[in-house]
């Protein structure tokens, strides 16, 4: 039989569907953040980080393994797997498996940085709420309400890390989120205003209820703050690097694969090397006899190339993301008219992170690229940002996480909206920034320098990431050694072109959330491998047009299950 990666056809649900549907919809109600992110209603509140909250879920990942196990005994001596039913046991089993690696290890207890923790999850998450409607209102109060109760067992669990598991997050590390806490219990927080623009929405009654969940929730994150710099930061550890045996479990989850970490690392160090060959030749084409970082600083300078206010950043993004769905949607990818539609938007939220949020499961709610723009960031330069939009857009996160979302026909709900692996989304979405200098997009060389910085900064992650957490020598131009963060910090600032205090945040961000950046610049390069197997193994009948659509028709898997369906 053949799944909807081979058929159009309309593909009935099987056992092992419905197996991954009652895993997602049990998960929904352990972690409602998956239905506000969905754009669904959310009658549970918000997510339980407690011992208890991970202990539930982890029991739920073991019942659905053993089911799994079931029905894949009976589907072979029925004979009547399809395709679709293989990729789902092989992607289940790595996901699900490699969480509850973590669970036992108590990672999943001490999960603190600043950029994708439970602190960040409980501000972002209404970015997303629609505040246009009664409903949206009463789900924004709903969620505001439930805070505290998710703050306290957040607490819980790394209370628990420190007195059980001998585990408690680097001392600066919870320095740095404390402060972001702390912000969230201040008086204009982001609660506050929330509540502030409901008094024009909703009713006076209801304007006071959710200005009394705002004041709920700032006091938590304020007691929070607290805890974290006294309870917690007397036991914290000075060294923020993870450690090879941790480190090994990071990169599985961030990958959905296991690859070599002393290979990787001087393989990225040998590609850092080459796209700084190439970076060179480019900006001598645009300046000769210029060094690589001054032209850089030109193209900065360039009224040609800037954009002035989040207004004109807005509608540079809509033009260029729109430009790209027309033009590859004429030859080069098949995409489905609801994916011909995106919204780019500036974030309230002002962290200076770029995203990608997912078509709600109708698509009445659009895939939308999100712009966080920090306070007081007024100018843009487009040829360092026209990459970022492939990246965000299409055929980056847009085509891929849209088009898994639109294959209702083929897909079970948690292939659809859970089966998230950042190996296989960050990495298609930076294999997809190379594809458009491939395909001709960014043939001006200040666009196509722009792309390869966003290379340079992908490689130099991979260097700083496994280098610091697993403590191998430092590149002789920093003196050799051991990594240390001295030392990451002068590697970063040789060799990213970024504002300074933005480096500083990816600097705290690689320390704190270890084996995430480096899925990026690997997952491309496991794309990239894939792409050339399946070449080597199709001869002269391979089309890449093809390869694409059957890869983002599996939906984000693990890239090892994305190397065993599509070589199948």
């Amino acid at each position: 039989m053949t799944s909807h990666a081979e058929s159009s056809a309309r593909r009935e649900p099987s056992a092992i569907d419905a197996i991954a549907d009652a895993y997602f919809e049990e998960l929904c109600v352990l972690s409602p953040s998956i239905s506000l992110f969905l754009g669904n209603e959310n009658p549970h509140g918000f997510d339980d980080y407690s011992p208890d909250g991970l202990k539930a879920a982890d029991d739920l990942r073991t019942r659905t393994l053993a089911e799994i196990d079931a029905a894949e005994a009976d589907g072979l001596t029925a004979n009547s797997l399809d395709a679709t039913d293989l990729v789902t046991i092989d992607a289940m089993r790595e996901r699900l498996g490699t969480a509850t690696d973590l669970f036992e290890a108590g990672l999943q207890h001490t999960v603190l940085n600043v950029i994708e923790s439970p602190v960040q999850q409980m501000r972002d998450i209404f970015d997303l709420i629609p505040t246009d409607s009664a409903g949206g209102w009463e789900t924004v109060a709903a969620t505001m309400a439930a805070l505290p109760r998710s703050i306290e067992g957040y607490r819980q669990s790394l209370r628990y890390a420190r007195d059980h598991l001998d585990r408690v997050p680097a001392r600066l590390q919870l320095g740095r989120v404390a402060a972001q806490s702390e912000a969230l219990g201040d008086t204009d927080s982001r609660f506050a205003a929330l509540a502030s623009d409901a008094t024009q929405a909703v009713s006076d009654t209801f304007a006071r209820e959710l200005t009394s969940h705002a004041e709920a929730a700032a006091e938590a994150f304020g007691g929070l703050a607290d805890f974290l710099r006294g309870e917690l930061t007397d036991h914290a550890p000075d060294n923020e690097a993870c450690g090879r045996e941790d480190y090994s479990l990071f990169s599985r989850e961030f990958l959905g694969a296991e690859v070599d970490l002393e290979e990787t690392y001087h393989w990225a160090l040998d590609q850092l090397g080459s796209i700084d060959a190439e970076q060179r030749r480019v900006a001598d084409r645009i300046e000769p006899g210029a060094e690589l970082f001054d032209v850089m600083a030109g193209l900065d300078q360039d009224p040609r190339r800037a954009l002035h206010g989040t207004k004109a950043l807005q509608e540079w993004m809509q033009g260029v993301a729109d430009e790209a769905i027309t033009e590859l949607g004429k030859t080069h990818f098949d995409i489905p008219e609801p994916l011909r539609t995106i919204e780019c938007m500036i974030a309230p939220s002002a962290t200076g992170a770029v995203y990608y949020s997912q078509p709600s499961e109708d698509f009445s709610r659009p895939g939308r690229m999100w712009w966080s723009v920090p306070e007081g960031v007024t100018e843009f330069a487009t040829w360092q940002e026209k990459t970022t939009v492939y990246h965000e857009g299409v055929p980056g996160h847009h085509l891929q996480m849209g088009q898994a979302s639109y294959l209702a026909d083929s897909l079970n709900r948690w292939r659809r909206h859970v089966c998230w692996v950042s190996g296989h989304g960050e990495g298609w979405a930076l294999y997809a920034e190379r594809l458009m200098a491939e395909l001709g997009f960014l043939d001006d060389p200040a666009d196509y320098l722009g792309m390869l910085d966003s290379q340079r900064l992908r490689t130099s992650r991979v260097i700083v990431d496994i280098g610091f957490h697993l403590g191998l020598r430092a590149p002789d131009h920093l003196g050799g050694g051991t990594w240390d963060r001295a030392k990451a910090w002068d590697f970063l600032t040789r060799n990213v072109a970024m504002d300074r205090t933005f480096l500083a945040f990816e600097l705290d961000r690689y320390l704190g959330w270890p084996g995430q950046a480096p899925s990026y610049k690997i997952g491309q390069r496991l794309w990239e491998d894939i792409r050339d197997e399946s070449r080597a193994a199709a001869g002269a009948g391979f089309d890449l047009k093809e390869f694409h659509s059957r890869a983002l028709n599996l939906g984000s898997i693990g890239l090892d299950p994305l190397r065993r369906a599509l070589l199948r």
